[in-house]
């Protein structure tokens, strides 16, 4: 199946390159190039992209505003969206996660990391965050906002098992990561997940991060290596 992709960026070299980048693959097309906020709405409304790859600074919209209303628009709900940021503009993690982002990565990324980026994103699997993305989380959602009552009560319904494993997305692991920390196999580990994520509503992975977050199930600074998910 081939992965319908929107490249929102005001710079056009980059759109240039990033369209002959995916355009070299068999499975990923280009389906629109947007420079800014406004425009990468317009086009995603009537392109119905799976991934948006989206880059925060732009002129008229930001890439931010831009993301939250396309994860807030209910005839876009199949669209994802990856968001480009740099470490410089670390702060932006965290907002882009509120803002209903799928992953995130760094423009320094090589461009095969950036094509299995937009396939994960596309499969709607992984959070993407390496170790360094993964202190960002931890440094910005360290205050979380207000646990909502229908999410604190939607919370009640998870088995102690789901609630591991959102912990353990809330640090960045993978499914083969949270595997093999609970001894499960990676399709038992993905069941989990997805189960807590329908539990939950949340969209995709990156909510379940937002969740955790909020709703206390980690309370960064967290050591990976020994999580505690809360009673």
């Amino acid at each position: 199946m081939t992965i319908r992709v929107l490249l929102a960026d005001d710079q056009a070299l980059l759109r240039g390159t990033f369209r002959m980048l995916f355009d070299s693959t068999d499975d990923l097309e280009m389906v629109g190039e947007a420079s800014n906020g406004q425009e990468a709405i317009e086009l995603a409304q009537t392109q119905q992209p799976d991934v948006v790859v989206m880059d925060i600074r732009m002129p008229e919209m930001d890439g931010l505003d831009a993301t939250r209303l396309i994860s807030g628009a209910e005839d876009l709900a199949g669209v994802r969206v990856l968001i480009l940021t740099t470490f410089e503009d670390d702060e932006y993690v965290a907002e882009a996660l509120r803002a209903g982002a799928s992953g995130f990565l760094g423009k320094g990324a090589r461009p095969e990391e950036l094509l299995q980026a937009v396939r994960t994103i596309a499969a709607g699997e992984e959070l993407l965050s390496p170790a360094a993305t993964r202190a960002l989380i931890s440094r910005f959602l360290a205050q979380p906002e207000p646990c909502r009552t229908d999410v604190h009560e939607r919370l009640r319904c998870l088995t102690q098992r789901e609630r591991d494993v959102v912990t353990l997305v809330a640090l960045g692991l993978s499914n083969h990561e949270i595997a093999e920390r609970l001894f499960l196999s990676p399709l038992t580990a993905k069941t989990h997940v997805n189960r807590a994520m329908s539990k939950l509503t949340a969209r995709d992975r990156a909510q379940l991060v937002v969740i955790a977050y909020q709703c206390g199930l980690v309370n960064p600074p967290v050591d990976p290596g020994r999580v505690q998910a809360s009673a």
